[in-house]
């Protein structure tokens, strides 16, 4: 009964509780919690007193026009970055493999700039395409045979992430002092321009991939195991790998196009759920999901509360989630170990 209600607090009650929190963090302007169930009501229709009181200032603007979009967004990111790494620390079995290991968030972040500095194509479907473009690259080099080296695989997602950042560095050589700006911020992490045509873009395709995910994620399992064992139950791992690897690049490029890059996210979090709820993927999915959001979402609140000016997410998320998953690393050593 306990685990179900820790189950419970953590998936649902707590990722529901940061999110209506979140409303109240912001530097422009302070509002209490009275005020936002009353402002929550009026908006939906079942507020009951003087709205004069309520709508005295452009809280409502604040509210609904800036900090709930950015609020959605990121939850939204932090999840896909946390599913991407879960899906492919499970695939692969790898703890140490992320989006950014295999060259998915250098690939799609070259894409999506790209697309910032040549329009031929959306950024969104260029992050994607980039992406594909750099996960596959990394499996080809990485595969020997029949069987895929770990350390192979690992060490060609650093050369081909490498590749793919230089190929970045040399479009913001190249491009001019405006689109140079927005592209170094944008690769730090930039949430400060979310608004709810971005969360319109990122919607969909991410839903989608969380959608496939959350239908296999017991499939996840089979594959944990190893290829051989999962043809003994009667699965294809060659496609169910390249299923979940489509997945997790379509949900990690539209991530970057949306954001930007935000580095380890998907190495630190599915650690945190493993360490919580065990190894089990029918559980972690759900978990990656809930905490990735939550986490990053906690981020953000605390990189727009601490500071009068923006600073980008992605420093925050280092600076906050490694010693974090550090601490949590030495409590679980001897799980760890065995």
């Amino acid at each position: 009964m306990i685990h179900r209600l820790k189950k419970l607090f953590l998936l649902v009650v707590l990722p529901l509780l940061v999110l209506l929190l979140s409303l109240l963090v912001g530097s422009s302007q302070n509002i209490g919690f009275v005020e936002l169930w009353q402002r929550i009501g009026l908006k939906v229709g079942i507020y009951i007193g003087d709205h004069n009181t309520v709508l005295k200032d452009n809280m409502d603007t604040i509210l609904w026009q800036v900090r709930l979009p950015r609020i959605l967004l990121t939850f939204m990111v932090g999840a896909a970055l946390a599913s991407s790494g879960g899906i492919l620390q499970a695939i692969f079995r790898n703890p140490i493999v992320d989006p950014f290991t295999l060259g998915i968030s250098s690939g799609s972040a070259f894409g999506a700039a790209l697309a910032m500095l040549f329009p031929l194509l959306s950024v969104n479907l260029s992050a994607f395409l980039f992406g594909v473009c750099a996960v596959g690259l990394t499996y080809f080099v990485s595969n020997a045979g029949l069987k895929t080296s770990i350390v192979g695989m690992v060490l060609a997602g650093m050369v081909i992430s490498g590749v793919f950042t230089a190929m970045l560095t040399l479009l913001q050589y190249i491009s001019d002092p405006y689109k140079l700006q927005a592209i170094v911020q944008w690769t730090m992490g930039n949430l400060h321009t979310a608004s709810w045509s971005k969360v319109q873009q990122a919607f969909l395709p991410i839903t989608i991939g969380l959608g496939i995910l959350i239908l296999l994620r017991w499939k996840l399992n089979l594959l944990a195991l190893g290829d051989q064992e999962a043809i003994a139950v009667g699965v294809n791992p060659k496609i169910l790998k390249l299923v979940f690897i489509a997945v997790a690049t379509l949900i990690t490029a539209s991530a970057v196009a949306a954001v930007g890059v935000i580095s380890l996210f998907g190495l630190i979090v599915p650690h945190i759920s493993r360490m919580i709820f065990g190894p089990n993927n029918n559980i972690i999915v759900w978990a990656n999901i809930s905490i990735g959001g939550t986490f990053l979402l906690l981020i953000d609140d605390f990189s727009r509360a601490v500071m009068p000016f923006e600073i980008p997410i992605g420093v925050f998320t280092m600076i906050i989630g490694a010693p974090l998953f550090i601490y949590l690393m030495r409590r679980n050593e001897i799980n760890w170990n065995s």
